[in-house]
């Protein structure tokens, strides 16, 4: 694999809950969506399977809460998942100024 398809692999489906807070910081989604929403917005696909366990395991970690929105759950980001969402963003931004 060459260092640029590393990159990208390991920053987007190596990360897939960045994008999933991210998305989820603009509206409650059900969880079969996840995927549809990242290729729209983010440019690549995820599994779908993948959504559901980054999901479990973002509400688990106490990220994200869950409620019953008919037959399928739906999930809003908490502030403790804004909170995480803002530190990743800094993160990258300093990575990105140490680059320069």
């Amino acid at each position: 694999m060459k260092p640029l398809q590393r990159l990208k692999k390991f920053n987007t489906i190596g990360n897939l809950w960045i994008y999933i807070l991210s998305l989820l910081k603009e509206k409650e989604t059900h969880a079969w969506r996840v995927q549809s929403l990242i290729e729209k917005r983010f440019g690549f696909k995820s599994g779908r399977i993948t959504a559901y366990r980054v999901l479990y395991r973002l509400e688990k970690g106490g990220f994200v809460k869950s409620s019953k929105g008919g037959r399928r759950r739906v999930y809003q980001i908490n502030e403790k998942g804004k909170k995480e969402l803002e530190l990743a963003q800094k993160f990258y931004k300093e990575i990105l100024n140490k680059l320069k």
